[in-house]
């Protein structure tokens, strides 16, 4: 069965760090402390099949595990506790959702590949084990099926089911695995409707724009 592997991840921040591109003085690096990833079918009923959540304990660049700042967990509700008993090795959280994925695409809310993978694994000094080319930004999926780019602007992953008023069960914002549930009932909702077609999930070839031939784009 063709799958696409929708996935969210929470980094660390305090309070402001995004608007500082986490400059500051005092702010963690941008690394992952938990992932959250749905397999969604592309064929018949476009079920959601799996679902997989793992917390990575996040390390520092000297090898210390960094201590959650107090405004990260009121956003997302883990705590040093949930990292110390139920937290992973980046390489081994990174192993199970490749495992996990059976070789489909990963699709995000943006580009969270680059926390996951560039990001996380420069700072823990390990190689990433999947490569860039399987990953791309689920917003290209909703321009294709239609919605305004000033909304997709305004739109964060947590509201998506929300904004095309799809019933679900009580989803946490800021939450990995939620996050990655409100996108794929999203485009569950779209494909059902016909307004998304399974063949915007394949990848886009780069064109060769050299041997075009003028007038035949």
């Amino acid at each position: 069965m063709k799958t696409a592997i929708i996935f969210d991840c929470e980094f660390l921040c305090t309070e402001g760090s995004q608007r500082r591109f986490w400059c500051g003085a005092h702010d963690p690096d941008p690394i992952i402390a938990q992932i959250g990833a749905v397999k969604l079918g592309l064929e018949s009923e476009f079920a959601i099949l799996e679902s997989y959540k793992a917390y990575v304990r996040p390390i520092d660049r000297f090898g210390n595990r960094y201590e959650l700042d107090p405004y990260f967990t009121d956003l997302t509700g883990i705590t040093d506790e949930v990292i110390e008993t139920e937290g992973a090795t980046l390489q081994d959280a990174l192993s199970r959702i490749d495992n996990f994925s059976g070789g489909a695409r990963f699709w995000s809310w943006g580009k969270d590949e680059l926390n996951m993978m560039a990001i996380s694994c420069y700072i823990a000094g390990v190689e990433a084990p999947i490569p860039a080319h399987r990953f791309d930004n689920a917003v290209k999926l909703l321009l294709a099926a239609g919605m305004p780019i000033e909304d997709l602007a305004k739109t964060p992953s947590n509201k998506l089911a929300d904004y095309y008023n799809v019933e679900h069960p009580p989803l946490r914002g800021h939450n990995a695995l939620d996050d990655a549930l409100s996108l794929s009932y999203t485009l569950q909702y779209l494909l059902k409707a016909e307004r998304l077609r399974p063949e915007v999930f394949e990848p886009i070839q780069t064109l060769d724009l050299a041997n075009l031939d003028a007038g035949n784009p």
